[in-house]
């Protein structure tokens, strides 16, 4: 890679950050349609944001509303309030933290892990269909770069 000023940087347009953040704005458009579909696939009444939380639960298992508010970015008023209406649906239950009573654990239930799997697993198989005339590097190379894209936003 040289450092040499290009016709797109002299003129101040960089052509493929605007065809990267056009990419993501799209498939984040779709990546918001789907959560609010996956939700309601998993209960009629639960939020396309409190579907995240059970993503995370099932996959890093019990934790602290505290570390799931941090995780998410959001405040321990909204963390709450998501969490109470997941555990209205029998999705999730808190258990005291036995390492510190005055905590408790935020867990998913078997209910919620049953409905979650159920959705997660009909998704893949989407992913599966829509993506049958890939080469399978392709989409490994693809998660590859996602993932080192996620983890670069994290830092």
């Amino acid at each position: 890679m040289t450092n040499e000023a290009g016709p797109s940087r002299r003129s101040g347009v960089d052509h493929e950050f605007l065809a990267l953040e056009r990419e993501l704005a799209v498939f984040l458009r779709r990546a918001r349609a789907n959560s609010g579909e996956m939700a309601r696939e998993v209960h009629p009444e639960l939020e396309p944001a409190a579907y995240g939380l059970l993503v995370r639960l099932e996959e890093s298992g019990s934790q602290r509303a505290t570390e799931l508010a941090g995780y998410f970015g959001v405040g321990k008023a909204t963390m709450s309030r998501q969490l109470r209406a997941l555990e209205e649906l029998g999705l999730v239950v808190r258990e005291p933290d036995p390492a510190d009573g005055r905590a408790s654990l935020v867990h998913i239930t078997d209910e919620g892990r049953d409905r979650f799997r159920r959705v997660r697993d009909a998704r893949r198989e989407r992913y599966v269909q829509k993506l049958a005339d890939w080469d399978r590097a392709e989409i490994a190379e693809l998660a590859r770069l996602l993932r080192q894209l996620n983890v670069t936003a994290e830092s």
